[in-house]
């Protein structure tokens, strides 16, 4: 099975077998028409390999990163506006209380 393989270091193609797309389908509660088996097993052998390809740079002086590209500006400055009147925001609630949404108790 794909799991029982080391995919950091790919040093050749992984066969991927219909059994194993069978089984990251159901870990992935997925159902795969019969036909496009063979069409998902063919994509996932070449995701693996793009993986592996990836695996064989030198990346030993690149920094780790969260983004690839400079996230500059991501946020709208923080003002203050008006908010909703309580009486539309309650509007399509199915069940208001006391001028609040009523929701069921958590745990229960």
């Amino acid at each position: 099975m794909i799991g029982a393989r080391s995919l950091s270091r790919l040093e050749k193609p992984v066969a991927i077998t219909r059994e194993d797309v069978l089984h990251v389908a159901k870990l992935a509660r997925l159902e795969i028409p019969e036909e496009e088996i063979d069409q998902v097993r063919d994509q996932l052998g070449a995701i693996l390999e793009a993986v592996g390809k990836v695996g064989e740079l030198d990346l030993s002086d690149v920094e780790p990163t969260s983004h690839p590209l400079d996230l500059v500006n991501v946020w709208a400055e923080d003002e203050p506006r008006p908010s909703l009147p309580r009486e539309e925001a309650l509007a399509n609630a199915p069940d208001p209380a006391d001028g609040a949404f009523r929701v069921p108790a958590v745990g229960q």
